[in-house]
Formats: structure tokens, sequence, C-alpha cells
């Protein structure tokens, strides 16, 4: 079975919303961190708000190692109404997220990465479909805005693998223990 992998950068009071107000230096670490999460997954799921911000910009960036990574990789969208699918190699869910996330898990494959996407991360951790955390911490309390782990049941973590990074952001793996 497929692993349904969860990327996050987050700030140290725990917010997810608007990482570039906390995410402030990326270092090689941190571009080698992403780099070994996104090598092993061939699918990602996106919120509708996520796609319709980076299908603006990733499609024309060369911010590597993840605009080749994005730009090439099966998305997949959780929207409720029409989209624009003009990014390359997009498809919107057009069932319920929790019954698609457990169909594509079945199905063969690598790993499935959920990318930026507060709400499609918070549904997937209540339905117990998340096998693993990768975490980016920053060392900056942003203050304000949408918190990833907010309104979620009791989950037991294990930790994988933690680092830190040269400008001081903590890197973490967690698998999510059943």
């Amino acid at each position: 079975m497929r692993k349904v992998v969860v990327y996050e950068l987050m700030s140290l009071d725990g917010v997810a919303e608007e990482p570039n107000s906390f995410i402030t230096d990326w270092d090689s670490a941190m571009d080698a961190n992403l780099a070994a999460v996104t090598e092993r997954q061939d699918a990602v799921i996106l919120g509708r708000r996520s796609y319709d911000e980076w299908a603006r910009f990733w499609p024309e960036s060369d911010i590597q190692p993840f605009s080749t990574f994005i730009n090439s990789v099966k998305k997949y969208v959780a929207t409720s109404t029409a989209i624009d699918l003009d990014w390359a190699n997009t498809t919107a869910i057009d069932e319920e997220l929790v019954d698609f996330v457990r169909d594509l898990k079945s199905q063969p494959g690598d790993e499935i990465g959920v990318h930026a996407s507060i709400s499609v991360a918070q549904s997937l951790l209540r339905a117990n479909l998340v096998d693993e955390l990768h975490l980016v911490i920053a060392p900056r309390i942003a203050g304000a805005g949408r918190k990833l782990l907010d309104g979620l049941p009791p989950i037991d973590l294990t930790l994988i693998q933690s680092s830190i990074s040269s400008t001081g952001y903590l890197l973490l793996t967690y698998g999510v223990t059943r």
C-alpha cells in the first residue's frame, strides 16, 4: 500500500498559512530535505487554494529542486467547484476526498504527497490516512494564521528523523502510529 506523506512549512507556533511570512532563509539542508521527500512521490494532492496559487507561479519557475518535481508530477486537486486545469498533469478529484485517497493508496505507485494544503492535510489526518509528516519548522513565531494541527483528534507520532539546518530550521519527520 502506498504512503501518504504530508510536507508542511510551519512557524514555531504551528502556523502553516502564508509560509513566506516566516520562512525567510532557505538553505542547502532544506533543499536536500525537500528533494528527499519529493523523490519518492509520484502523485500530489492539493487543495483548491494552493492549486490556484501554485498554478500561477510554478509552471514558469526554475526554483529547484521543487519546480521540476511539481511541474511533472501527477496533481490531484480537491475542489467542489469548476477548475481551470491548464497546469500539466492535473486532475480534479470528482468524489469525496477521503474515499479518493483510500482508493489511490491501494493502487500501485510511489508515495502520495500533500504539500501546503492545510485543509487537505487535516482531513486526511482525521481520517487516519496520513503515514508520515515532514515538517520544516521556522525559528519564528508567526503570531497569527491557520495552524496545521488545530482541531485534530489525538494522534500518536513516532520521530523518524530530525535535524537542524544551518539557518536554524527544524527538519522533522514523524511516522503516524496506528
